[in-house]
This record gives C-alpha cells, sequence and structure tokens, in this order.
C-alpha cells in the first residue's frame, strides 16, 4: 500500500495534537511545530519522487476499494503542491520563531497553523469529491481561527468578510456536489468522470459547472467575489498573512484545474469561456485595486487577485502550453508571494509601521533587505531572467499560439502595472527618505539583533528559491509539463484510481 500518500496529512496532524498537548510550553511548540514542517516537506519529496516513477500514487483507505471508499491519489499536480505546501511550512515555521508574540501562541497558534496545512495536504489529495469539501471546511475553521488571534477590530471586521464570503463558497459547492451525486450516484472524482461522460442531460451537466466554477472561483478569490481577500489578508499576524498569501487561494486554483479537466470536460467550449472571461477581468481588477493602495500587504493582497487571473487563463485556454504555464506560474507564484509578505513583516519590524507613507529609508540602512525585496519583487512584475519572467512567457505565448490576442494583451498590460506597483513600494519604502517622527531606532542600530536574524532565513531561502527557477528553470518546466500531460490525459488518472472496477 502505497502509505506516503496519507503522510503529508498525518503529520501536520499528528504535530497539531502534540502541540495541544504541550499548550503550556510555547518553547516545545515551537520546536515540535519547525520539526513537523520539515517532516512534512521530507514525506512531500519523498511523494513526488514516488508519483515522478509512477505517475500516480493511490490509496484506498481500509482496504475498500474505489469508488466505494475512500481515496488518495497523488498525481504530478497534487505532489507539486504538496511539496509546496511543506516548503512554506518550514519558512513560515521559522519566521514564527521569532515573530508569533506570546499571546497568539498561547491561543493555539501553532496548532492551528498545523491544522491548517493538514486541510491543504488534504485537499491537494484527495480522490473525494465530498472529501474535498470536509477539507475546505478544516482550513476555513482553521485559517479563521488564525485570521482572529489578537481580537483587534481591523481583524474582527477583515475575519467576518473572509468567512461570509466563504461559508456562501461552501453552500454552493455543497449543494454542487449534492446534485451531482443526484445524477451520477458517486462521490469519487474518477468514478464521476466516467460516469458523467454518459450523462443524459447535458444541460444539468453544464449548471452543476457552473456552480462548481463560482464556489471555487471565490475559494480562489476570483472575479468578481474577490473583494474578501484584501479585506482579510493584511488584517492577521505577518506570518499568517504570508502562509494564507502563498496557499490558500492556490486551493481554489487547484480545484479547478483538477475539476475542469477531470469532471466537466465536455462542453469545453462553454465552460473554458467564461474561465477565460473570468481570468481577464481578475487581472484587471486586482492590478487596478492594487495600484490605488498605499498599505504594504494590501498592495500585496490585491496583487494574489491579479495573479490568480495568470492561472486561471492558463486553465482557460487549456492548450498543453497553456497548462504548462499555469501550473508553472503557480510554483513561481507561492514562492514570491509568501516572500513578499514577510519582508513586509521585516519592516514593520524595523518601523513599527505597513503604511508607504510612514515607511523609508531602508535601502540607506538595509542594503541586504532591499535586494531581498527585489528580487521577489521584479519576479512578480515578470523581469527577466527571474521566475515570473518565464511564466508569464510561457502563459503569453500560449495566449498567442490559441489566437486568444485580447486576453493576452490584458496579460501585458497586468505585467506593466504591476511592475508600477513594485515600484511605488520601492520607492516609498526603500529608496525615499524616512519621514520625520518616524522613530528610526530598529532601523539604523549598527548590530542587528538575534531574533531579526531568523526573520532573514527563510526570506533568504525563498529568495535563492527564485534566482534558481529564474536561472535554472528547466527541471521546474519539465515539472509543470509532465504534470499537464497528467491533466490532459484523465484516463491515466481514472485508471490508476478505479483499475478494473470501470
Amino acid at each position: 500500500m502505497s502509505f506516503e500518500v496519507a503522510l503529508p496529512i498525518l503529520i501536520p496532524l499528528l504535530t497539531g495534537a502534540l502541540c495541544v498537548m504541550f499548550w503550556r510550553y510555547n518553547a516545545i511548540q515551537r520546536a515540535l511545530s519547525l520539526a513537523g514542517s520539515i517532516a512534512l516537506l521530507g514525506t512531500s519529496i519523498w511523494l513526488m519522487v514516488s508519483v515522478y516513477n509512477q505517475g500516480h500514487v493511490v490509496m484506498h483507505m481500509g482496504n475498500w476499494e474505489a469508488p466505494f471508499g475512500i481515496t488518495l491519489v497523488a498525481d504530478m499536480l497534487s505532489a507539486i503542491m504538496v511539496v509546496l505546501t511543506g516548503m512554506m511550512a518550514v519558512a513560515i515555521a521559522i519566521f514564527s520563531l521569532s515573530s508569533a508574540s506570546p499571546s497568539h501562541e498561547r491561543f493555539g497558534y501553532y496548532p492551528l497553523m498545523q491544522l491548517l496545512l493538514a486541510g491543504v495536504a488534504g485537499s491537494f489529495l484527495t480522490g473525494d469529491i465530498f472529501n474535498l469539501y470536509v477539507w475546505f471546511e478544516v482550513m476555513l475553521v482553521a485559517s479563521f481561527a488564525l485570521l482572529i488571534l489578537g481580537g483587534e477590530r481591523a481583524q474582527m471586521e477583515g475575519a467576518v468578510k473572509y468567512v461570509t464570503l466563504n461559508l456562501l463558497s461552501s453552500a454552493i459547492f455543497l449543494s454542487a456536489i449534492g446534485l451531482l451525486y443526484g445524477l451520477v450516484g458517486t462521490l469519487n472524482m474518477a468514478d464521476i468522470a466516467v460516469k458523467l461522460g454518459q450523462a443524459e442531460n447535458p444541460g444539468l451537466v453544464d449548471v452543476i459547472a457552473v456552480m462548481f466554477l463560482i464556489a471555487f472561483g471565490i475559494k480562489a478569490a476570483a472575479f468578481p467575489l474577490f473583494f474578501w481577500l484584501p479585506a482579510s489578508y493584511h488584517t492577521g499576524p505577518v506570518a499568517v498573512s504570508a502562509l494564507f498569501a502563498g496557499l490558500l487561494t492556490k486551493v481554489g486554483v487547484y480545484a479547478l484545474f483538477r475539476v475542469f479537466t477531470l469532471i466537466f470536460n465536455q462542453n469545453v467550449d462553454f465552460t473554458h469561456e467564461i474561465l477565460l472571461w473570468m481570468a481577464g477581468l481578475t487581472m484587471l481588477t486586482g492590478v487596478l485595486g492594487a495600484a490605488a493602495q498605499f498599505e504594504f500587504r494590501r498592495i500585496l493582497s490585491f496583487h494574489i487577485v491579479s495573479q490568480i487571473g495568470y492561472m486561471i487563463l492558463g486553465l482557460a485556454l487549456f492548450t498543453p502550453l497553456a497548462l504548462i504555464g499555469g501550473v508553472f506560474y503557480i510554483m513561481h507564484h507561492i514562492i514570491v508571494k509568501t516572500n513578499l509578505f514577510l519582508i513586509s513583516g521585516i519592516t514593520h519590524r524595523l518601523l513599527g509601521t505597513y503604511d508607504l507613507k510612514k515607511l523609508g529609508g531602508i535601502y540607506k540602512s538595509k542594503p541586504f533587505l532591499s535586494v531581498l525585496f527585489l528580487i521577489p519583487a521584479l519576479s512578480l512584475a515578470g523581469i527577466p531572467p527571474l521566475s515570473g519572467f518565464f511564466a508569464k512567457f510561457i502563459i503569453i505565448r500560449a495566449g498567442i499560439e490559441a489566437n486568444a490576442y485580447v486576453i493576452t494583451g490584458i496579460a501585458l498590460l497586468v505585467g506593466l502595472l504591476t511592475l508600477y506597483s513594485m515600484i511605488k513600494i520601492w520607492a516609498e519604502v526603500f529608496w525615499k527618505k524616512l519621514p520625520k517622527g518616524i522613530d528610526d531606532t530598529a532601523l539604523t542600530e549598527g548590530r542587528t539583533s538575534a531574533s531579526t536574524v531568523v526573520l532573514y532565513i527563510p526570506v533568504v531561502l525563498l529568495a535563492i528559491c527564485t534566482l534558481f527557477i529564474g536561472l535554472n528553470g528547466q527541471p521546474i518546466y519539465e515539472f509543470a509539463e509532465y504534470s499537464a500531460a497528467q491533466l490532459l490525459n484523465p484516463a491515466g488518472y481514472i485508471e490508476a484510481v478505479l483499475g478494473g472496477s470501470q
């Protein structure tokens, strides 16, 4: 039995349980969280190697064969996502050693973080559509609790908007599952894919597809129901914001990729035309919203929305090159966006604010931090030779080859406007002089404290990853190519899960 597919879920659950056992001992919880995150990354890499060698790794829980039991499935896309989850878990665990406040730690910061990671990994690895809903709810509970740690007014307001829209998404998702089960009589995604192709009511199939599109679109913060994200992601502790920015919306994107390549692939002209419009409007609204902001994390939050549009565009075009670009873009963006949020946390540690108008002088005092900002910022804008350039290049080339010139033009325009936002942050935070009246003690002190050095470690590691992908992108491209080939051949997934029971 391929038990390695269950480990990325079991390890954070076990780590979270151990953290609860040591509720009163924050130091032990920190150590457990870091050790559990490293173990999650290690087992995720093991799973990816197994997928690379076998094509698919499947585990039937309780030895109940599909479609009757619960199935865990890993193909290359889910393996990539779980590895990235492990990488971000390690980065956030290290950053939290210095950034998590004792008050947050006392109220379950580390158990909640591990529960969130289990929900994310479970969403990537489940082969059952109802269990995907269950893992979404696990994420929602853990993320809501993390978002309100501290109980500040801004946090509570952001959390209400966050949970309201996500509960709407969950209600639509659950309704769609009910209709789908009534139509095909199964919840296993591979079995649904087989039976949906034989459905006698294509109109009802299209309605259910649109319901899934809306539910996952809300989770991914796609147009038009994206406003919960920039209203909430900037309100929580910075490590929480970074983890949310890197992973949570990508679960929605992953669900779109999974469902609209495996299950709803009968009427591509209809579903993917909607996805195409959604991608373009998501890119535009996100980048224009970012251009109007002057709060560091709020700008980055709006850019999560705009960059989600590029990923959805890769799915919407639905060509091999476009899917490669979509997967490549997901890998690049998770690393870059997490890093930018962590850097915003360091600037807050130095100057005590996220308001661009009250920041400045960092390049003169902290040139190393300034360079660390430029790497992910320019990568996000698509400047060569960084990872974002190749991600955008693949998608734009796929758009041109598909004769989708309007959406390709929008993607190029959004790239320019993204560069404008990154230049604005650079000019306001790093280049200009520090405004008068701002306490610059932490900025000008000659020696960097040990706690601040800890904050730099994950930022440096993620910056190295960004440079590696940009300067040596061929292995990453090959993983994305492998993933795209599997997505375009759902028969391989179905055969791996159902075997001879089709």
